[in-house]
């Protein structure tokens, strides 16, 4: 049996619990009738960020209000019975579509459903009422996401980037030793890509929410090209691991060429390591750096591998290929490095 302990508990379950019980709570105090909507809405509304929920919110203002006028007219002309709601669930789905606002489709189906469950009770003050209980759903989720465990974006990024940098680190120090198992790097390799593309939607998610709520999250502009500049370079470290994967032992390589792939990965993966460390405060940006600069010895690297590739270009080609990409991981830590000590200067 599954060990329930290891199941975790994430800031969001919790907030959902609690903008539930919030809503419901409301609709008891005032004695209002069908509260199980207000729950319901709650759960459909609550999202990773507070803009986002303010945004569902609105647009599922719009097509909540259109599909209870719908409803409305609806239940007067046609009634209740099944074929009725079906078919005004179905018209109501296509002009949430037209309106391209389709993540609004299941609450505003749960809204249509609300007003045309009762027989007899077609007027608009029982559709008011309805409405309003779906409201309640909504405002409850708004405020659990503003005042509850409020999203920590800068925190939540930061300990993505140092997770996602270790597990890669892992595969770049073992890519060209082939000391782990097939699968096992295989299936890491489909992991790190997962967690860089997660990584991405999470810095969508907190530059969106500097940009639209500018007056509630104070983050500084140069910080957000910092962590897309993390978010770059790691991306192309996965590259890198993808080139290797599919191309370097296909080149047969000699010893030689396995043990200049092998220490110049260690290198940058060093290079990457100080970088994100001096962002984190833990290394004096004026304190000497690993012997060499980044580009001067990877431009060095890629002369010896296109020598490999002239001696023997059919079968080096791949090599050429991934001494690119490793080039181009370089320049984007490169730039990562300038960026950050840009970043801390201007915070002195």
């Amino acid at each position: 049996m599954e060990d329930l302990s290891i199941v975790k508990l994430g800031p969001r379950v919790i907030k959902t619990g609690m903008a539930v019980t919030l809503a419901l709570y409301i609709c008891s105090l005032f004695n209002l009738e069908s509260a199980v909507f207000a729950g319901i809405a709650a759960i459909f509304t609550i999202q990773p960020s507070i803009y986002r929920t303010w945004k569902h919110i609105w647009n599922q203002v719009q097509t909540n209000t259109l599909g209870a006028i719908i409803a409305l007219i609806a239940l007067h002309f046609l009634g209740n019975d099944p074929f009725a709601m079906g078919l005004v669930m179905i018209i109501v789905i296509l002009i949430s579509l037209k309106l391209k606002m389709e993540e609004t489709i299941s609450l505003t189906l749960v809204t249509v459903l609300a007003i045309m469950s009762a027989p007899g009770n077609e007027d608009l003050s029982f559709a008011l009422h309805r409405f309003g209980i779906i409201l309640i759903g909504m405002t409850s989720a708004l405020l659990v996401n503003i005042f509850i465990f409020p999203p920590n974006y800068k925190k939540n990024y930061i300990e993505k980037v140092h997770t996602i940098f270790q597990n890669m680190s892992l595969l770049m120090r073992t890519a060209i030793s082939n000391e782990m198992t097939e699968k096992s790097f295989q299936d890491q390799l489909k992991q790190l890509e997962n967690d860089i593309l997660k990584l991405e939607d999470q810095y969508k998610l907190f530059d969106e929410e500097r940009e639209k709520m500018a007056k509630l999250n104070n983050m500084n502009l140069r910080e957000i090209v910092v962590f897309k500049q993390m978010l770059k370079s790691l991306h192309q470290g996965f590259i890198v691991l993808e080139n290797i994967d599919s191309f370097y032992f296909q080149s047969k390589p000699s010893t030689e060429e396995n043990l200049l792939f092998d220490q110049h990965l260690e290198h940058l993966i060093k290079y990457h390591e100080l970088f994100l460390l001096k962002y984190d405060g833990k290394i004096k940006i004026d304190e000497p750096q690993l012997e060499g600069d980044i580009m001067g010895q990877t431009i060095s690297f890629l002369e010896k591998v296109i020598y490999s590739y002239n001696e023997d270009h059919k079968q080096k080609i791949q090599l050429a290929v991934i001494g690119s990409s490793i080039y181009n991981y370089a320049f984007q830590m490169e730039r990562l490095n300038r960026l950050v000590e840009q970043y801390i200067k201007k915070l002195k």
